[in-house]
């Protein structure tokens, strides 16, 4: 047993706390599908925080655990009359509801930590929390800890704990999935292994977790499933990793215990997650990545000119020619989703014509188009700094002076929108997914894992959910039902299911993004200051 793992049994036996674990609320975006859940049987969020629950796995088994997710429940005065301490995690974009949730939790007089990726970047954005926990899990965790039991009352001064001895990822707990309703999420989330060997020049991933990627055994991934099928999740869950075959040997060693468990299990769950194109090249990943039943894959073209792959030293996605490793990952019955950048230095006055010929050529359904945004942290970051070209602005929806004019590289933002969204070209790409597609996908079998009343019933709900606003109400209804009638006759429901789900919100966002609704990057921080919930 590890030295931190003694003094945490240590404390168990002594002292107990109650923390109240709180996961800020998100803005609505492009990648979260908030349209979609009034379609669904009773869906509330996107996917379960995955570090802040696996934090409360790790802290003492004697100490209380309250856990609130404030995209379905917010925390009530009585939640953090009731606790000693309030744990809080979050990204960059969540940024003013962690501010929010440390101003009410000082509001009741007790100490807020904060831990994740945000604060781990930017320490300086937190100035009013109690604790930041710079870092992963590991010693700056186990010195939160000691500090708590040995006293639970707000410090002096702000307190900054870094972690400088990470805790090993075999050794992780469990999240704790039986805090939350997992049922109430879009999608459930597992995490494999963390860091990139990459150094895209805008990602801050290798910063934060370093670019040899560590581990967990595969005997944790499947562990972690059946504890999520035992909490009550159905349907899909996404691999987080950033890079799924970011240790390409270790995919290969887990694989085989994917098929495994899908096998034991019926095939119950659909599997995601994000890689880079260049696994396009290597077909024994795919061959089992098909078998486990992966369905989607998440790929960050970002886009389609090498020139500007090369400056953003993203060379890895031209081992392939780009619609060639589509092409591929589609002969395996993968779906590609991408993410697309607008605001690169490379782009010219045409970027925007360039990204929909690429989405007509690709027939991907499902792409992210955003402003680059310059992240701390990044090498992008760095250069912008040296050149004097971050903009500290909140009307504006990106920190970068980019060189075409701003408003122009904004409006080619809201084309690429609306005209990528129309029911007309959406419905069309995903008729190519369903023809060329997801045939080629195993057919898992109707297992009683996922033949039962509860399955049924929930798309018995959705269907009809989908027929009524979309097939009925909505002003897209034709090409719904073109896309829909001929997979309802061969029997194809999940697929009349997704499409509509992922379809409905796709158009109604893009709607909104086109006419100005919605701004450009999802980092901006003039939407964000608008979702911090009210009281």
């Amino acid at each position: 047993m590890a030295t931190g793992q003694l003094e945490a049994a240590r404390i168990e036996e002594s002292v107990s706390r109650r923390i109240l674990c709180v996961f800020p609320h998100y803005t609505p975006s492009f990648g979260t599908f908030e349209h979609a859940y009034p379609l669904t049987d009773g869906v509330q969020a996107f996917m379960p925080p995955q570090g802040l629950l696996v934090i409360a796995a790790w802290l003492p088994k004697t100490w209380e655990i309250r856990f609130l997710d404030e995209n379905m429940q917010r925390a009530t005065d009585e939640d953090f009359a009731w606790c000693d301490a309030v744990f809080v995690s979050g990204m960059h974009i969540q940024r003013p509801q962690i501010n929010d949730i440390c101003r009410r939790a000082h509001a009741h007089d007790k100490p807020a930590a904060l831990g994740g990726p945000s604060v781990s970047a930017c320490p300086d954005y937190y100035p009013d929390f109690d604790y930041l926990h710079v870092g992963e899990l590991g010693d700056a965790t186990e010195r939160l800890i000691e500090r708590l039991a040995a006293d639970p009352s707000r410090p002096d001064s702000q307190v900054i704990l870094t972690t400088q001895d990470r805790l090993d990822m075999t050794k992780f707990p469990l999240p704790a999935y039986e805090m939350l309703p997992l049922r109430k999420y879009f999608l459930g989330s597992i995490q494999f292994s963390s860091g990139c060997p990459y150094q895209c020049e805008f990602c801050d991933i290798p910063g934060l977790y370093g670019r040899n990627p560590r581990l967990k055994t595969p005997q944790q991934v499947t562990a972690e499933l059946d504890k999520m099928l035992e909490c009550g999740l159905t349907g899909s869950v996404y691999f987080v990793d950033d890079n799924f075959i970011g240790n390409r040997k270790a995919a290969l060693d887990l694989l085989p215990h994917l098929v495994e468990w899908q096998k034991k299990n019926g095939y119950a769950l659909q599997f995601a997650c994000e890689a880079t194109l260049n696994i396009a090249k290597r077909p024994e990943i795919l061959a089992l990545m098909r078998e486990a039943y992966f369905a989607t894959i998440f790929c960050g073209i970002e886009t389609p000119d090498p020139a500007a792959l090369k400056a953003m030293s993203k060379q890895h996605n031209m081992m392939v020619p780009i619609l060639e490793g589509v092409e591929t990952l589609n002969s395996y019955g993968m779906e590609v989703v991408s993410g697309i950048i607008l605001g690169l230095d490379t782009d010219t006055p045409e970027a925007g014509e360039g990204i929909l010929e690429f989405i007509d050529q690709s027939r991907i359904p499902l792409l992210t188009i955003n402003l680059l945004q310059a992240l701390p942290r990044t090498p992008l970051w760095d250069r912008l700094k040296r050149e004097n070209r971050l903009i500290d602005d909140e009307d504006r929806d990106s920190n970068i002076d980019f060189l075409l004019p701003y408003d122009q590289v904004v409006g080619m933002w809201r084309s690429c929108m609306g005209r990528a969204y129309t029911p007309d070209k959406l419905f069309a790409r995903f008729e190519h997914q369903a023809t060329h597609v997801y045939p080629k996908r195993i057919r898992p079998p109707n297992s009683p894992q996922r033949v039962n009343a509860h399955n049924i019933k929930r798309g018995l709900t959705m269907l009809a959910k989908i027929f009524w606003h979309v097939g009925v109400l909505s002003d897209y209804r034709r090409q719904f039902w073109a896309y829909a009638w001929p997979r309802l006759k061969s029997g194809d429901i999940e697929w009349v299911i997704s499409a509509g789900l992922v379809a409905h919100h796709l158009i109604l966002f893009a709607r909104d993004a086109s006419g100005g609704k919605q701004t450009a990057s999802y980092y901006s921080t003039r939407l964000q200051q608008v979702a911090v919930p009210a009281e």
